[in-house]
């Protein structure tokens, strides 16, 4: 019989098929419905690119919006230690900025002040085969995570190309996709496309599609994800 080490936290590592595809508003949505669910979510985007320089310093938007969403259990400088100006990935903004970034550092700064009893959520940066520091990818540090991984995807012509390589790469790891997200980012006029049913005929994790204009559906959808991931603990 397999022992529970419950000191251990449970968690999620959200990843995308590309940047830009909405990880950060489905992440923060997704961490809302897990605290009305009673779970404590600690929220982690251990590297920003991007972000905006402040009299405070560096801000890094994304990790923010995580950090809010989650009620601020901890400080923004947990939820997001490494930042850099550059709007580039993380590895190539590091190396600009002199510093040898590594998994290990950004693995280590997503346990960092974490409880057996917390929920850790972790957003990657830009896609699963991302460069994220200066020695791998974003595989990398969900493989050093080891956590169950959601796929975010803007749902568009194309996109069940995507997601079936980045599914192919995650279990390539060894690591358990638990869902895919297809974000309806822009409408499209293409009224037949339906990439939601066609995907869910390829692959058997359960696939979801949320649209902006629609927050009662979206609350629903990301719901039932937030309830998958509670029973997988």
């Amino acid at each position: 019989m397999t022992q529970v080490d419950h000191n251990q936290p449970s968690g999620v590592f959200i990843t995308g098929t590309d940047t830009g595809v909405g990880k950060t508003w489905v992440s923060a949505r997704l961490i809302q419905q897990l605290l009305q669910r009673g779970v404590h979510v600690i929220p982690r985007k251990p590297v920003e690119s991007g972000c905006a320089s402040t009299a405070m310093g560096l801000a890094p938007a994304d990790a923010a919006a995580l950090h809010i969403a989650a009620g601020r259990p901890c400080t923004l400088d947990l939820v997001c230690p490494y930042r850099f100006a550059p709007a580039l990935s993380p590895d190539r903004a590091a190396r600009l900025a002199g510093s040898d970034l590594t998994v290990k550092m950004l693995a280590d700064a997503c346990r960092y002040g974490v409880e057996g009893s917390d929920f850790l959520l972790i957003e990657g940066a830009g896609g699963f085969y991302s460069p994220i520091a200066n020695d791998g990818l974003n595989a990398d540090l969900a493989q050093a995570l080891d956590f169950p991984i959601i796929i975010i995807a803007e749902d568009k012509l194309g996109c069940i190309n995507h997601v079936l390589l980045t599914r192919e790469a995650i279990r390539a790891r060894g690591l358990t996709l638990t869902a895919v997200v297809l974000n309806q980012i822009q409408t499209t006029e293409e009224g037949q496309m339906n990439n939601g049913e066609d995907l869910s005929r390829l692959i058997h994790e359960p696939v979801s599609v949320i649209g902006h204009n629609a927050d009662a559906t979206i609350a629903q959808t990301l719901g039932y994800l937030a309830e998958t991931l509670i029973a997988g603990d």
